[in-house]
């Protein structure tokens, strides 16, 4: 296994990155950063905002057949991305950043707080898990995908991605990703594939310290409530929210509700840095 090969695309208006508070992106599945569009838009003008798009995903370069590596090695090469993007100024430190990810995006974040603590500032896992469920499929998509390409995956991730009448209703967000799903590189996707399938840190998850949000959509069948609460409950500062008339790209369903969960978590965990404020573990909201 070796570091993937992931790049970034900025997401906040400035052309310049320091001025503001840092926070990093990370994708579903199938998606590129198109389904944080509309998020980061209403965020972009209080942080500087840069999302990262998976291997043969997006703007990321296509992937070698034999590629492979584990979501450890992908947050790995997440911190890589951001000090060649925002390196340190002299004797300064690497920068911190809040950190928010939807599905295997999310649990890129995990594994940055379990290897790289000390560079994160806040965490925000939506439609995630400390373990996904149904991991061993995800090695028999792997190879239906490395033979037979993403667009196998149209009809089913249609399904999981969007909860009932979300493509009638918005056509153009739903095709938007519908389509960087069909034209993701298909050993990008089959090497993400077997990294969730190996994927499992709920035997670590109590070691995440930083501020902790999980967000499960209402109709979510991949990672449902069940998973953020418990995710929650194991952090040791840890939140669960439920989005009702979602399900698994909750940024890109619910994109005003997503900032305005996210602009309220990062406040907080400034609170919590400063010693201003201080939250409990295992708290839920609705």
């Amino acid at each position: 296994m070796s570091m993937p090969k992931i790049k970034a695309v900025r997401l906040s208006p400035r052309e310049q990155l320091g001025d503001k508070e840092l926070v990093v992106l990370g994708p579903s599945l199938g998606t590129s950063t198109v389904m944080w569009d509309d998020a980061a838009r209403l965020l972009g003008d209080d942080y500087d905002i840069l999302g990262w798009d998976l291997p043969g995903h997006g703007i990321s370069p296509a992937a070698d057949p034999d590629t492979e590596f584990s979501i450890g090695e992908l947050a790995d090469a997440v911190v890589a991305l951001v000090d060649s993007i925002v390196p340190a100024r002299g004797d300064e430190r690497p920068v911190r950043f809040h950190y928010a990810g939807d599905s295997v995006g999310g649990a890129t974040g995990a594994e940055l707080a379990l290897r790289h603590p000390e560079r994160l500032l806040s965490l925000a896992m939506f439609c995630s898990s400390a373990r996904f469920n149904g991991a061993e499929g995800y090695a028999e998509r792997a190879d239906q995908v490395a033979k037979q390409g993403t667009a196998v995956r149209l009809q089913a991730s249609a399904e999981i991605w969007f909860a009932p009448g979300f493509l009638g209703s918005h056509p153009t967000e739903s095709s938007r990703l519908l389509h960087t799903l069909r034209d993701a590189d298909r050993f990008g996707y089959a090497a993400v594939c077997r990294a969730i399938a190996a994927y499992d840190v709920r035997d670590r998850f109590g070691e995440i310290a930083v501020p902790f949000l999980a967000v499960a959509g209402e109709f979510d069948s991949v990672c449902p409530i069940a998973d953020a609460r418990w995710m929650a409950e194991h952090a040791q500062d840890g939140t669960a929210v439920e989005v009702p008339g979602v399900a698994h790209i909750a940024p890109t369903e619910d994109p005003a509700l997503v900032a305005d969960l996210l602009r309220k978590h990062f406040a907080a965990a400034a609170r919590t840095v400063s010693g201003v404020d201080g939250s409990g573990a295992g708290q839920e909201a609705r």
